[in-house]
């Protein structure tokens, strides 16, 4: 809020940027804006905290400048495994790359001040850090290592490049290797480390869940709710007994499909067979989670911070206390429960015929899991037969869906993902290739049904709800994507990319040795799904209109949806203009960023878990494919375990390797002697270390393929 009298934020940017003198000082500043001599003190304040926000730039003479005005961009560092960075602009303008050796103190993920030094043709802008504005992490994990005068801690994190410095008295409990959380309370610069205190003792790597406890302090996970949250999710059960208006829907045949081991079931559907011929009804139903996290209270502001929950490979980081997702909001068999339901109208070719929301009552007939409804598709078990006939149903609207999707070019991406298989004590007993089975598909057909119509509604009524955007590929990415695949015999049309045009491509390669890199490269040319207020439609999904709803309880877009539609297009009252404008913006914002970070926990978590594994194999003999061709070596996949490792290049010892980048292949000197995607080997395993987090192969012989 504005202290009376004092300049707007506004008034003192335009001041600056048509200041005829350049950057000017404070009294300058007051002088060109009238501010009474009073109030100059705390005129001075204003620029201070503008400074702060980076609004303000504050140049060595003590004068003050818009940034943009002298050259600056405000925005967040990013950086690569190699310590170079890149700067995101917070508003328009391209990244910013940032060699290392010029990014002064700042860190991965810091707000800085960055000034563009040169603009490289065909590349983007290059920059120096002046400044960082805000910090991201004030703590890292790291190996504690004790030195005669001294101790140092080595990040895990390989963003993180330099070791932190931690004085005699500062190491708290902390032994020689033992993984630590240490808390920064001087950051260094370009030609000094920084320093920092043992904040806590995670143990040896080695001990049991030591390694995704790194993970989780790594990526600043919170591991427990704070104090004030627990008593709110306890005084939140009392809204059950106030459920407002409701249709009782108890007598519906409604049932969850999730994984065996899921304890939050956020979504359950039912169908029904209307009178008219070939007409179904599904019931897509959604915990009401809206109903009991009520806007700006302790829970929702807590929900908001975390953004997600986060799916480790051992444990779940919840976005609500578990009384919430995994009790009185969970969908569970048996018992009453609220819910957000949308019911549609599908004919037998897969059309919308009409839909409604409604606030209602449900009970779960059944919780299945996958497995269980794969085996009455395939006609191997059986639940009952109502639910038998309900689930064969489901399934033949659900192709229908999902044939009319691919036909307007959604693409249909088969990556494999790796599935850890745990012991009681968290250990790894097997890594396995994750099937996805007819059941999966199903529940998704219908989830992207129910977005998609949210989506429609939100356009429609221009409502404030997040949508889920999936731009097209950029021009130069798109170009570098035909030039790719050229080299592997595929070709692209010129003129924009379409996605029916890429789905031709992946149907051509699949079964092929390429098919993996090529859906990987199609993959990587795209730019990051992401929450944006303004409908940009979704790229992936050949959608028009696309959003978030189906899963409140751990995701809070869903939850920001839920509120917008149980308002507006149940209650058919007004939304608030607080729910939209930069509000809305900020909340698209965070839930973007805290994605980004729980799909790096997530994914570091099962990397972590590969080479806890592999380490009990080493010495072990293996057959694999080549999966990946690099400069520096060749990627190969166990047939085994679903895991790969890297032979690099420095141990093919026979010869002189090149990678011939059309290719994807790595070619002897001499021998001219190929490797390539596809070929089968026998490899060694010869290093597992996870603080490198890296498994290494050693090439015992090529086979022929099969």
């Amino acid at each position: 809020m504005n202290t009376p009298d004092l300049p707007t934020v506004e008034e003192i940017r335009t001041a600056l940027s048509q200041s005829k003198r350049g950057p000017l000082k404070a009294k300058e500043l007051a002088s060109e804006l009238d501010v009474p001599r009073a109030l100059y003190r705390e005129f001075k304040e204003r620029l201070k905290e503008l400074e702060g926000t980076g609004d303000l730039y504050r140049v060595r003479t003590n004068r003050y400048a818009v940034p943009e005005s002298i050259n600056l961009t405000i925005g967040s560092l990013k950086i690569t495994s190699s310590g170079d960075g890149f700067v995101r602009p917070e508003g328009p303008g391209e990244d910013v790359y940032v060699p290392a050796s010029l990014q002064d103190s700042a860190m991965d993920g810091d707000r800085v001040a960055v000034r563009i030094e040169g603009n490289p043709r065909g590349r983007g802008p290059r920059g120096r850090i002046l400044k960082v504005l805000s910090r991201a992490r004030p703590t890292v994990v790291g190996t504690f290592k004790q030195n005669r005068n001294f101790g140092f801690v080595s990040p895990l994190d390989r963003r993180v490049s330099r070791d932190i410095l931690i004085p005699n008295e500062m190491e708290g409990k902390a032994k020689d290797g033992e993984v630590v959380v240490v808390r920064i309370q001087q950051f260094g610069s370009a030609k000094q480390n920084s320093v920092g205190e043992v904040e806590r003792v995670l143990g040896p790597m080695e001990a049991p869940g030591v390694d995704v406890l790194a993970i989780l302090h790594g990526h600043g996970l919170p591991e427990e709710f704070p104090q004030e949250v627990e008593e709110a999710a306890a005084e939140a059960t009392r809204f059950m007994d106030e459920p407002g208006p409701r249709t009782d829907y108890l007598h519906l045949n409604v049932f969850t499909i999730d994984p065996e081991e899921a304890r939050d079931h956020d979504d359950a559907l039912s169908i029904t067979s209307l009178d008219k011929k070939g007409l179904f009804e599904v019931g897509i139903h959604i915990a009401d989670v809206a109903h009991f996290i009520r806007e700006g209270s302790p829970l929702d502001m807590e929900a908001l911070h975390r953004g997600t929950s986060v799916y480790l490979v051992d444990q779940v980081v919840p976005m609500l206390p578990h009384l919430l997702s995994s009790d009185l909001c969970s969908l569970r068999e048996g018992e009453d429960r609220l819910a957000f339901s949308l019911f549609v109208t599908l004919d037998l070719e897969g059309r919308v015929g009409g839909h409604r929301f409604e606030k209602t009552w449900i009970r779960c007939r059944e919780s299945l899991h996958y497995g269980q409804v794969q085996e009455v598709l395939d006609g191997k078990g059986s639940v009952n037969p109502d639910t038998d006939t309900a689930i064969r149903n489901l399934h033949r609207l659900s192709l229908l869906l999902r044939q009319r999707r691919r036909k307007r070019g959604s693409l249909d991406f088969d990556l494999p993902e790796a599935r850890v298989v745990l012991d009681d004590e968290g250990a790894p007993m097997d890594i396995q290739k994750f099937q996805q089975l007819d059941s999966h598909r199903l529940i998704e057909d219908f989830m992207l049904l129910a977005n998609e119509i949210v989506a429609r509604e939100g356009e429609k009524h221009r409502l404030p709800i997040l949508f889920r955007i999936h731009e097209a590929p950029a021009k130069d990415r798109a170009e570098e994507l035909r030039e790719f695949l050229a080299s592997v015999g595929q070709t692209l049309p010129r003129g924009p990319l379409e996605g029916s045009t890429l789905q031709s491509v992946l149907d051509r390669v699949e079964g092929r040795p390429e098919q993996a890199l090529v859906s990987t490269v199609i993959l990587r040319s795209m730019q990051k799904a992401r929450y944006s207020p303004e409908n940009l439609g979704h790229f992936g999904l050949a959608s028009p209109a696309y959003s978030h709803f189906t899963s409140p309880i751990r995701r809070y877009p869903d939850l920001v949806t839920h509120r917008v539609l149980a308002h507006t297009l149940v209650a058919g009252e007004k939304a608030p203009e607080r729910w939209g404008g930069e509000r809305l913006e900020e909340v698209a914002e965070r839930s973007s960023e805290q994605e980004r970070k729980a799909q790096k926990a997530e994914r570091d978590s099962v990397e972590m878990k590969k080479i806890e594994f592999m380490s009990r194999h080493l010495g072990d003999d293996f057959v694999g494919t080549i999966s990946g061709v690099t400069t520096f070596g060749l990627f190969v996949l166990l047939d085994d375990f679903f895991v790969d490792g890297l032979i690099h290049v420095s141990t093919l010892g026979d010869d002189f390797y090149r990678f011939i980048e059309e290719a994807y292949a790595l070619v002897g000197d001499r021998s001219r002697r190929r490797f390539r995607l596809g070929d089968r080997v026998r490899v060694q395993v010869v290093r597992a270390d996870k603080e490198e987090r890296q498994v290494d192969f050693k090439l015992l012989e090529t086979l022929d393929r099969e």
